[in-house]
């Protein structure tokens, strides 16, 4: 959130999320530049200590694999989708997350991390500074979410297309659902129970509809129907 501090506001959620695995392994590949791995890992460090967690970096691991494999809970940073993405790919973690996932791991994701629990990263707010072998994410939710959402200001003199625009266009050609996150909101997955978390709320986009405005603690259950 603006003027605050890294994991601040949704910190009572984070506790409750990790109360029973406080041991973090987190994942840093997502800044591609401007602060290091180590750098990012203890920024995050410090904000998870403050709710009583432990964290270690991946890359800090000799083997990533059995890192995610041995781990209760797992925390992916922001940071660029497309980076992310390739480096998972690179170190041969998308089908050992999605594993430890249906297993009953933990799963949190800041911005980019969330990108990439749904279907495919097609709604990111990135540039793609790299190519990674696919588009397809890990597939965790049968919807994708767009974080950062911004609305159309009708004041603005910006010729370029809205955020509502593009998500409009990501349907002309992919079916699933985009759940829009404005800026100090949250999803909360857990079993069947899909709750959107924040005074700012967010927008359910679908193909071919009218994108449907979302308040806080709105349920969104029925989008699981499809996993």
């Amino acid at each position: 959130m603006h003027g605050g501090v890294y994991l601040e506001w949704p910190r009572p959620q984070l506790a409750a999320f990790l109360a029973a695995t406080p041991d973090v392994l987190f994942i840093p590949y997502a800044r591609p530049g401007g602060i290091s791995h180590d750098e990012y890992t203890e920024l995050t460090r410090a904000a998870l200590a403050e709710i009583g967690c432990s964290v270690s970096g991946i890359h800090q691991h000799a083997d990533p694999v059995a890192a995610v494999n041995n781990a209760a809970a797992v925390f992916v940073g922001g940071g660029n989708t497309f980076v992310l993405l390739r480096d998972l790919h690179d170190n041969d973690l998308i089908e050992p997350l999605c594993r430890r996932v249906d297993a009953g791991m933990r799963y949190m994701g800041a911005s980019a991390g969330t990108n990439i629990a749904g279907m495919s990263i097609g709604t990111t707010n990135d540039m793609p500074i790299v190519c990674p072998p696919t588009f397809d994410a890990l597939g965790l939710l049968p919807f994708n979410i767009n974080p950062h959402y911004l609305d159309p200001d009708p004041a603005s003199k910006h010729q370029g297309e809205t955020r509502e625009t593009r998500i409009n266009e990501f349907h002309v050609h992919n079916a699933q659902p985009v759940v829009a996150l404005r800026e100090g909101t949250l999803l909360t997955i857990e079993g069947g129970r899909v709750e959107l978390i924040g005074a700012p709320g967010g927008r359910l986009f679908r193909a071919g509809a009218e994108a449907e405005e979302l308040a806080a603690a709105a349920r969104l259950d029925d989008l699981l129907n499809d996993l």
